[in-house]
């Protein structure tokens, strides 16, 4: 079987072979797992870690350490707004974390929860004008288990599942008993139509994100949840991307549309805008504190530090201010001039009107290319997103601007992606003649 999988390794036909089927009698495990991997290194899908040493008195500048050290600039950090090298968060960081160690000591519901843990949620509840907030250690897992929980307990449950949703909520509703269909992203028109064909005596949950994080685009908000409480569904949903970047306060695109009160469970993390780490839920209480009772993925997992927690206190607190503010208006300012830079050197993009930026490339082979080159040649680090993050065929690199990037910066980066662009014989844009240009 080794010398079979060795072949099958140089075969451009390999990642279309069903392995288990190969083995006979024992197991090879090494062999398989072996040709796993290579089936990613074939197919261009095998993900390799970029090394990146940030610097909070340089941010958005930093160092690559995985060969030979230099300097860059970071173009796809989702610490979108740089509160990660925000000096209060630092500090109070410190602070807590000298006086409360390193750790939590246990889950929350065993000698791990704080004070710290409370006060967050109570003002990320008001922050979100919910009665209640619940924290989890990641974005993902706050997804995940919400999802999974509310699809067990709610008897019958038909989930509603944008097509662009993350994998955190495909996981959490496929992983729940709960009946599910997808409708089409952004689709209030055919959120209509599966919502119509579907038992009307059955709970039904409507999920979807506002910021799609891979193509930039925002959902109509207001309409997909009018649509959803039309035929008696909640809506959940991920205000993940958009955190921190709209609205008055930051607290997303809900509040930016004034529809907050039409989305029922908002979930969002404190790993981007916020620039430390963990997720959240935010909801109605006894909703909230269901999934807090009967969610495994909250349960039974240590709690994040105390430290930990009173930074992202204090990063609220920075959303909410005037200089939170600043900070929006200063990253928006430059995702519209970026744009425009790309539009002008006919560099082929995703249209949208987010911070998100898709560099739209086709090719898995030349987004991994692109990366590298624009790393090593230029000192420019932003992360090709392959399959299966896109779908094939939509490969691209994802690029995030900040506050912090400059004019200069972002001239250069325009002028080093055109360059490569030719050098790679990437097709451009066709120009708008209607412009100009």
């Amino acid at each position: 079987m080794k010398i079979l999988i060795n072949q099958l390794r140089n075969q451009a036909s390999f990642k279309h072979v069903s392995l288990p089927q190969l083995c006979k009698g024992d197991f090879d495990y090494a062999s398989f797992f072996a040709a796993k991997i290579q089936q990613k290194k074939l197919d261009n899908s095998y993900r390799v870690f970029k090394r990146i040493q940030r610097d909070n008195a340089r941010f958005p500048v930093a160092m690559e350490t995985s060969k030979d050290p230099k300097s860059i600039t970071i173009w796809c950090s989702n610490d979108y707004l740089g509160l990660g090298s925000h000096p209060r968060v630092i500090e109070t960081i410190k602070d807590v974390l000298t006086k409360h160690g390193s750790g939590s000591g246990g889950s929350r519901l065993i000698s791990g929860n704080s004070r710290y843990h409370e006060e967050l949620e109570v003002e990320l509840a008001k922050y979100h004008q919910k009665e209640s907030c619940l924290v989890f250690s990641s974005g993902y897992v706050a997804n995940h288990t919400a999802l999974h929980t509310l699809g067990t307990v709610l008897p019958d449950l038909h989930y509603f599942s944008d097509a662009g949703n993350h994998a955190s909520i495909i996981m959490g509703v496929r992983t729940s008993p709960a009946h599910k269909q997808v409708f089409r992203q952004n689709s209030p028109a055919h959120l209509e139509e599966v919502l119509g064909q579907a038992d009307q005596g059955v709970p039904k949950i409507v999920v979807f994100e506002t910021v799609h994080s891979m193509d930039g685009s925002i959902a109509p908000v207001e309409r997909m949840c009018d649509v959803a409480h039309k035929f008696g569904a909640l809506t959940f949903v991920d205000e993940v991307h958009a955190v921190g970047m709209y609205g008055d306060t930051g607290s997303g695109v809900g509040e930016r549309d004034n529809c907050i009160d039409k989305m029922d469970v908002i979930s969002s993390t404190l790993g981007k805008s916020f620039g430390v780490m963990g997720g959240y839920i935010a909801g109605g209480a006894d909703l909230v504190d269901v999934v807090r009772s009967y969610g495994s993925g909250f349960i039974f997992t240590t709690a994040l530090p105390p430290h930990v927690m009173a930074g992202c206190l204090q990063s609220l607190k920075i959303l909410q201010s005037a200089e939170g503010k600043e900070l929006r208006e200063k990253l928006h300012d430059n995702a519209a001039y970026l744009k425009r830079e790309l539009e002008a050197a006919n560099i082929p993009c995703i249209p949208g009107n987010s911070q998100v930026i898709p560099v739209m490339v086709g090719d898995a082979h030349a987004s991994m290319r692109l990366t590298n080159d624009l790393v090593e040649r230029f000192g420019i680090y932003v992360q090709a997103i392959n399959y299966p993050s896109v779908p094939r065929g939509t490969e691209r690199l994802r690029v995030a601007p900040t506050p912090h990037h400059t004019k200069l910066m972002m001239d250069r980066f325009v002028d080093c992606l055109s360059l490569l662009w030719k050098e790679h014989n990437l097709p451009f844009a066709q120009k708008d003649a209607s412009k100009g240009r």
